[in-house]
Protein backbone atom coordinates (compact mmCIF):
# COMPACT_ATOMS: atom_id res chain seq x y z
CA UNK A 1 0.00 0.00 0.00
CA UNK A 2 1.42 3.63 -1.08
CA UNK A 3 0.41 5.88 1.46
CA UNK A 4 -0.32 9.43 -0.26
CA UNK A 5 -0.40 13.13 0.27
CA UNK A 6 -2.54 15.74 -1.43
CA UNK A 7 -1.28 19.21 -1.56
CA UNK A 8 -3.33 21.58 -3.64
CA UNK A 9 -5.33 25.23 -2.97
CA UNK A 10 -7.63 24.04 -5.18
CA UNK A 11 -10.94 22.33 -3.51
CA UNK A 12 -12.26 21.08 -6.40
CA UNK A 13 -8.99 19.69 -7.97
CA UNK A 14 -7.94 18.55 -4.52
CA UNK A 15 -11.20 16.56 -3.59
CA UNK A 16 -11.28 14.74 -7.55
CA UNK A 17 -7.42 13.72 -6.58
CA UNK A 18 -8.68 12.36 -3.51
CA UNK A 19 -11.35 10.47 -5.56
CA UNK A 20 -8.96 8.66 -7.78
CA UNK A 21 -6.96 7.46 -5.06
CA UNK A 22 -9.67 5.98 -3.13
CA UNK A 23 -10.58 4.02 -6.33
CA UNK A 24 -7.39 2.54 -6.59
CA UNK A 25 -6.39 -0.40 -4.55
CA UNK A 26 -2.89 0.36 -4.17
CA UNK A 27 -3.10 3.72 -3.07
CA UNK A 28 -3.87 4.76 0.34
CA UNK A 29 -5.28 8.41 1.48
CA UNK A 30 -2.82 9.57 4.52
CA UNK A 31 -3.96 13.12 4.14
CA UNK A 32 -5.07 16.35 2.28
CA UNK A 33 -4.07 19.89 2.64
CA UNK A 34 -4.36 23.59 1.14
CA UNK A 35 -0.74 24.23 0.98
CA UNK A 36 2.07 23.39 1.80
CA UNK A 37 2.72 24.87 5.35
CA UNK A 38 0.32 22.07 6.39
CA UNK A 39 1.67 19.32 5.20
CA UNK A 40 4.41 19.95 7.60
CA UNK A 41 2.25 18.44 10.49
CA UNK A 42 1.32 15.50 8.03
CA UNK A 43 4.44 14.66 6.98
CA UNK A 44 5.31 14.38 10.74
CA UNK A 45 2.51 12.21 11.58
CA UNK A 46 2.56 9.93 8.92
CA UNK A 47 4.69 7.89 6.81
CA UNK A 48 4.17 9.32 3.35
CA UNK A 49 5.52 7.25 0.34
CA UNK A 50 3.95 9.77 -2.32
CA UNK A 51 3.14 13.47 -2.84
CA UNK A 52 0.30 14.93 -5.57
CA UNK A 53 1.67 18.28 -5.18
CA UNK A 54 0.15 21.12 -7.17
CA UNK A 55 3.05 23.74 -8.04
CA UNK A 56 0.91 27.40 -8.32
CA UNK A 57 -0.17 28.10 -4.64
CA UNK A 58 -0.13 31.22 -2.26
CA UNK A 59 3.12 31.63 0.07
CA UNK A 60 5.00 28.59 -1.44
CA UNK A 61 4.94 27.17 -4.55
CA UNK A 62 5.15 23.37 -4.87
CA UNK A 63 8.65 23.00 -6.21
CA UNK A 64 10.00 25.73 -3.62
CA UNK A 65 8.06 23.14 -0.94
CA UNK A 66 9.67 20.39 -3.21
CA UNK A 67 13.28 21.91 -3.06
CA UNK A 68 13.28 22.72 0.79
CA UNK A 69 12.66 18.90 1.58
CA UNK A 70 15.55 17.09 3.39
CA UNK A 71 14.66 13.95 2.02
CA UNK A 72 11.44 13.48 -0.23
CA UNK A 73 9.55 11.12 -0.75
CA UNK A 74 8.31 9.77 -4.05
CA UNK A 75 6.79 13.06 -5.98
CA UNK A 76 4.00 13.67 -8.66
CA UNK A 77 3.09 17.17 -9.69
CA UNK A 78 -0.43 18.41 -10.85
CA UNK A 79 -0.57 22.04 -12.42
CA UNK A 80 -2.76 23.59 -14.86
CA UNK A 81 0.83 24.75 -16.99
CA UNK A 82 2.95 22.69 -18.91
CA UNK A 83 5.77 25.16 -18.70
CA UNK A 84 6.94 23.93 -15.45
CA UNK A 85 7.36 20.40 -16.62
CA UNK A 86 11.49 20.66 -17.22
CA UNK A 87 12.16 22.33 -13.94
CA UNK A 88 9.96 19.68 -12.00
CA UNK A 89 11.73 16.49 -13.91
CA UNK A 90 15.33 18.43 -12.92
CA UNK A 91 14.02 17.88 -9.11
CA UNK A 92 13.68 14.56 -10.24
CA UNK A 93 9.65 14.14 -9.41
CA UNK A 94 8.27 11.12 -10.91
CA UNK A 95 5.71 12.31 -13.15
CA UNK A 96 3.65 15.67 -14.41
CA UNK A 97 0.09 15.59 -14.71
CA UNK A 98 -1.72 18.47 -16.32
CA UNK A 99 -5.51 19.71 -15.52
CA UNK A 100 -8.11 18.61 -16.08
CA UNK A 101 -6.33 15.58 -15.23
CA UNK A 102 -8.37 12.37 -16.39
CA UNK A 103 -8.91 9.23 -14.93
CA UNK A 104 -6.57 7.11 -17.28
CA UNK A 105 -3.93 9.68 -17.13
CA UNK A 106 -3.80 9.74 -13.43
CA UNK A 107 -3.82 5.71 -13.27
CA UNK A 108 -0.68 5.85 -15.62
CA UNK A 109 0.88 7.73 -13.20
CA UNK A 110 -0.12 5.44 -9.90
CA UNK A 111 1.11 2.53 -12.00
CA UNK A 112 4.68 4.15 -12.20
CA UNK A 113 4.20 5.01 -9.12
CA UNK A 114 4.18 1.43 -7.66
CA UNK A 115 6.85 0.03 -9.66
CA UNK A 116 9.30 2.23 -8.19
CA UNK A 117 8.41 1.51 -4.52
CA UNK A 118 8.70 -1.75 -5.44
CA UNK A 119 12.20 -1.16 -6.35
CA UNK A 120 12.93 1.00 -3.27
CA UNK A 121 11.60 -2.09 -1.11
CA UNK A 122 13.47 -4.53 -3.12
CA UNK A 123 16.60 -3.00 -2.24
CA UNK A 124 15.99 -2.26 1.36
CA UNK A 125 14.95 -5.92 2.26
CA UNK A 126 17.97 -7.26 -0.15
CA UNK A 127 20.89 -8.43 1.63
CA UNK A 128 22.75 -6.78 3.76
CA UNK A 129 26.02 -5.22 2.82
CA UNK A 130 28.59 -7.32 3.25
CA UNK A 131 31.08 -4.49 4.21
CA UNK A 132 31.23 -2.52 7.47
CA UNK A 133 31.80 1.02 6.31
CA UNK A 134 31.27 4.03 3.59
CA UNK A 135 33.18 6.26 2.58
CA UNK A 136 31.50 10.08 2.20
CA UNK A 137 32.54 13.63 0.64
CA UNK A 138 33.42 15.58 3.89
CA UNK A 139 35.22 19.15 3.91
CA UNK A 140 36.83 18.20 0.68
CA UNK A 141 38.25 14.81 1.04
CA UNK A 142 36.27 11.49 1.39
CA UNK A 143 35.87 10.21 4.73
CA UNK A 144 35.79 6.35 5.61
CA UNK A 145 32.79 5.97 8.42
CA UNK A 146 32.24 2.75 10.11
CA UNK A 147 28.97 1.62 11.02
CA UNK A 148 30.63 0.23 14.59
CA UNK A 149 31.17 4.16 14.98
CA UNK A 150 28.00 5.45 13.52
CA UNK A 151 25.23 6.30 15.74
CA UNK A 152 22.94 8.67 14.66
CA UNK A 153 22.26 10.65 10.93
CA UNK A 154 20.52 13.74 11.23
CA UNK A 155 19.05 15.72 8.09
CA UNK A 156 19.08 18.94 7.72
CA UNK A 157 17.67 20.18 4.60
CA UNK A 158 19.92 18.86 1.59
CA UNK A 159 22.36 17.38 3.79
CA UNK A 160 22.87 14.61 6.26
CA UNK A 161 24.94 14.79 9.54
CA UNK A 162 26.80 11.68 10.70
CA UNK A 163 26.98 11.81 14.37
CA UNK A 164 30.37 9.60 15.48
CA UNK A 165 32.51 8.51 18.18
CA UNK A 166 34.99 10.48 16.43
CA UNK A 167 32.87 13.59 16.20
CA UNK A 168 30.20 15.11 13.66
CA UNK A 169 30.78 14.71 9.94
CA UNK A 170 28.33 16.67 7.32
CA UNK A 171 27.68 15.63 3.43
CA UNK A 172 25.20 16.60 0.58
CA UNK A 173 23.32 13.45 0.76
CA UNK A 174 19.90 12.60 1.56
CA UNK A 175 18.83 10.38 4.14
CA UNK A 176 17.73 7.82 2.26
CA UNK A 177 21.08 7.35 0.15
CA UNK A 178 22.61 6.57 3.55
CA UNK A 179 19.87 4.29 4.63
CA UNK A 180 20.49 2.16 1.49
CA UNK A 181 23.93 1.31 2.78
CA UNK A 182 22.58 0.57 6.16
CA UNK A 183 22.38 -2.85 7.41
CA UNK A 184 18.73 -3.12 8.46
CA UNK A 185 19.09 -5.39 11.95
CA UNK A 186 21.55 -2.46 12.96
CA UNK A 187 19.67 0.85 12.11
CA UNK A 188 16.63 2.20 12.45
CA UNK A 189 15.10 5.14 10.59
CA UNK A 190 12.72 6.07 13.60
CA UNK A 191 11.47 10.11 12.11
CA UNK A 192 11.84 11.67 8.56
CA UNK A 193 15.26 13.11 9.60
CA UNK A 194 16.65 10.75 11.87
CA UNK A 195 18.32 7.11 11.68
CA UNK A 196 20.08 5.75 14.88
CA UNK A 197 21.72 3.03 15.48
CA UNK A 198 19.85 0.49 17.66
CA UNK A 199 22.40 -0.72 20.03
CA UNK A 200 23.34 3.05 20.90
CA UNK A 201 19.45 3.56 22.16
CA UNK A 202 19.80 3.96 26.29
CA UNK A 203 16.35 4.93 27.02
CA UNK A 204 13.06 6.05 25.76
CA UNK A 205 10.13 8.03 27.44
CA UNK A 206 7.16 9.32 25.69
CA UNK A 207 8.04 10.17 21.83
CA UNK A 208 11.93 10.60 22.16
CA UNK A 209 14.67 8.09 22.61
CA UNK A 210 17.95 9.11 24.28
CA UNK A 211 20.62 7.78 21.73
CA UNK A 212 24.15 8.35 23.06
CA UNK A 213 23.37 11.19 24.92
CA UNK A 214 21.07 12.61 22.58
CA UNK A 215 17.29 13.13 22.27
CA UNK A 216 15.82 12.01 19.38
CA UNK A 217 11.93 12.48 18.36
CA UNK A 218 10.22 9.36 17.14
CA UNK A 219 7.54 9.65 14.10
CA UNK A 220 4.40 8.93 14.91
CA UNK A 221 4.52 6.66 12.05
CA UNK A 222 7.41 4.89 13.50
CA UNK A 223 6.38 4.47 16.86
CA UNK A 224 4.71 1.27 16.56
CA UNK A 225 8.08 -0.37 15.38
CA UNK A 226 10.55 1.41 17.93
CA UNK A 227 7.56 -0.23 20.33
CA UNK A 228 7.92 -3.88 19.05
CA UNK A 229 11.85 -3.66 19.21
CA UNK A 230 11.46 -2.47 22.66
CA UNK A 231 9.50 -5.26 23.41
CA UNK A 232 11.82 -7.81 21.80
CA UNK A 233 13.73 -7.72 24.38
CA UNK A 234 12.02 -6.44 27.35
CA UNK A 235 12.26 -8.89 30.56
CA UNK A 236 8.97 -9.30 31.71
CA UNK A 237 7.87 -10.82 35.21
Amino acid sequence: MINCLVIDDEPLAREGLIDYIQNVDFLNLAGSCENPLEATTLMDQHTIDLIFLDIQMPKITGLDYLRSLADPPLVILTTAYPSFALEGFELNVLDYLVKPITFQRFFTAAQKAKKQMALIQNRQHSEAPKHAYFFIKCDGKFEKITFAELFMIEAMQNYVVLHTDRGKFTALLALKSIMAELPGDQFLQVHKSYIIALNRIENLEGNRLSVQGQSVPIGRAKRETVMELINRFLIKK
